[in-house]
């Protein structure tokens, strides 16, 4: 059972230590054992029946449940203050069964514009295949565009609580409250926020995802994924719309999994249907590096996101910047729901676009020594990348414009370190951009008058000052 303060409302730090951890009576371990077994024996005949029938809720095989990732289970689904929730391999494999569990060939989903990549790729090609369309409104605050887009096919609405790269942050209440007149649940993906800095369901979320690879674990060493359900969406509420959760299944007896089981039918299929056939399963080793991680959860989260506040204030006053995408910024069109929804810190992901384009994003990427070069976020390392040439490399121009993805643009996944050293990094970073623009400068000079000109001309086409 979930752990349970004599507290009405235990603090986030002790839920994030105690909440669902195994009791081990066999030997008084006190962290969550590795359950390394891919099966799990029956006492005899009639145990093996009723586990398989459903009513001996013991396990079987841990494609389909294990105790240790039971353990990460519960304790994601109190941190995220939802009913359930169901680990699988990676963040992708997160959204991929949440998506399957709702949608079917046919229907549609109807996404905010700035999401991630990966995200955005599963949405247009992995879905597509199966026929379920995914559209993209063009404003995600413009609460009026989603009304609009609603079909009566439409299963979903999803949304990122803070985007990745963009920094946009959703109107949780009002796309929620969107979702909820239209009969279709909303799916929030809460990697960069983590329930430290905002738990959607408190704002009408009704399923929220994460990837557990990024700040959930923090270190950097394990991937996971996570489903969680708020178990309070009305799956009948709209006849026909969900007929997997509402209708007999042969797997249940001619049940439906409503019928079996309630308010943790959504959370049911995706264990018995989307995650157990599909296949993707959460080793119990990485979900307990992912525990592990989880303990320090709203250290890590609160000192990342202090950090990469006062770094945007800092890049904000550079001459070599154009903008900064961090929605803690009074100048960020986001600040105004950063601050209703995320007064804790508003996360550890920032991006800046550099005057001159790709060319000064290439010298400053080159010349960072702190910063790794790499695409993940969420480490107690600090990272950078380029996401115009690497992964929205595969998206065309009009997409990664839409997405606000230009050849300037640097994200940052700001770690534990310093502030001072990261500064001190990045100032490495536009000593490079200004040497870059020097030499371009020189060689121009170097040109005959009419060559200067175009090559003047030719350097405002891409995007530089000079």
């Amino acid at each position: 059972m979930p752990f349970r303060s004599a507290l009405d409302e235990p603090g986030f730090a002790t839920q994030q230590v105690h909440a669902g951890e195994h009791d081990d009576a066999a030997f008084g371990a006190r962290i969550t054992p590795i359950y390394l077994s891919a099966g799990f024996r029956f006492d005899d005949f009639a145990q093996a029946r009723d586990r398989f029938a459903g009513d001996d809720q013991g396990y079987v095989y841990t494609r389909a449940g294990n105790p240790t990732n039971s353990a990460l289970e519960r304790r994601l689904a109190e941190l995220e203050r939802g009913r359930d929730a169901v680990v699988v391999a990676s963040g992708q494999a997160a959204l991929a069964v949440a998506v399957l569990a709702v949608a079917k060939a046919g229907d549609h989903v109807l996404s905010a514009q700035s999401v991630y990549s990966g995200t955005r790729s599963l949405f247009t090609q992995g879905f597509g295949r199966f026929g379920i369309e995914v559209e993209f409104v063009d404003d995600a605050r413009d609460l009026d565009e989603w009304r609009r887009r609603i079909r009566p096919n439409t299963r979903a609405l999803y949304a990122e609580s803070i985007a990745n790269p963009t920094n946009d942050v959703i109107d949780l209440s009002g796309v929620s409250e969107v979702a909820q007149a239209a009969g279709v649940p909303f799916i929030v993906d809460n990697t960069l926020a983590t329930p430290y800095l905002v738990r959607p369901i408190e704002h009408g979320a009704d399923l929220v995802v994460h990837s557990a690879s990024k700040f959930l674990s923090g270190h950097g060493a394990a991937l996971g994924g996570v489903v969680v359900d708020a178990g309070t969406f009305n799956w009948s509420a709209t006849p026909g719309a969900f007929p997997h959760l509402t209708e007999p299944d042969t797997g249940l007896q001619g049940a439906s999994y409503l019928e079996a089981h309630g308010a943790g039918a959504y959370t049911a299929y995706i264990r018995g249907v989307t995650a157990a056939l599909f296949g993707p399963v959460l080793s119990p080793f990485n979900a307990f590096l992912i525990q592990q991680g989880i303990e320090t959860l709203s250290l890590r989260v609160g000192r990342q996101s202090s950090t990469a506040a006062a770094l945007a204030t800092w890049l904000e006053d550079q001459p070599e910047v154009l903008s900064v995408n961090y929605a803690g910024l009074p100048s960020n069109p986001s600040h105004d729901l950063a601050e209703r929804y995320l007064p804790r810190g508003q996360g550890a992901v920032l991006s800046f676009v550099l005057d001159g384009g790709e060319a000064s994003a290439e010298a400053f990427y080159d010349a960072v020594e702190l910063f790794s070069r790499m695409s993940h976020i969420g480490d107690t390392r600090s990272l950078i990348l380029h996401p115009a040439t690497t992964t929205h490399a595969h998206l065309d121009a009009d997409t990664r414009a839409r997405g606000r993805i230009s050849g300037g643009l640097l994200r940052l996944s700001v770690g534990l370190e310093e502030p001072e050293d990261l500064v001190r990094d990045l100032e490495r970073g536009f000593a490079a951009v200004r040497a870059t623009v020097q030499q371009r400068l020189q060689a121009a000079s170097a040109l005959p008058t009419d060559d200067v000109t175009d090559a003047a001309t030719n350097a405002l086409l891409e995007g530089s000052t000079l």
